[in-house]
């Protein structure tokens, strides 16, 4: 079975955000991962001085097919320099996984199945 992994700001941390709403939805979405046969697992990040331990424990849970990156890591212009961190870490401790982006929480396994697949 293949393996993603999720890389996202932890939903409680977010300013304005509904944390308890987002976080059902980032879990309805994992949830969708294994109705397409991809086990899964999500690492919530806080912007403080756990995000980078915290990505790269996620990274060394496992040998992941496919890591991705969401959108509150990378759109945000101020989070530019993490987001560089990020992507970073994934070739460093997951220089075997392939990296994919989602445009929001609700399609991550569309994100990660572009990189499952043979063409990918």
């Amino acid at each position: 079975m293949p393996t993603a992994l999720v890389l996202g700001i932890d939903p409680h941390a977010v300013p304005g955000m509904d944390g308890d709403a987002l976080r059902s939805a980032l879990d309805n979405e994992l949830a969708r991962f294994g109705t397409h046969g991809i086990q899964a697992s999500m690492a919530f990040i806080t912007l403080d001085e756990t995000a980078e331990p915290t990505v790269v424990a996620a990274l060394s849970e496992r040998a992941w097919d496919v890591v991705v990156i969401g959108g509150g890591i990378r759109k945000p212009e101020p989070l530019l320099t993490f987001f560089e961190l990020v992507v970073n870490l994934v070739r460093r401790h997951a220089p075997d996984s392939a990296i994919a982006f989602n445009t929001s929480g609700g399609d991550s396994v569309e994100a990660a199945q572009r990189w499952l697949t043979p063409a990918g």
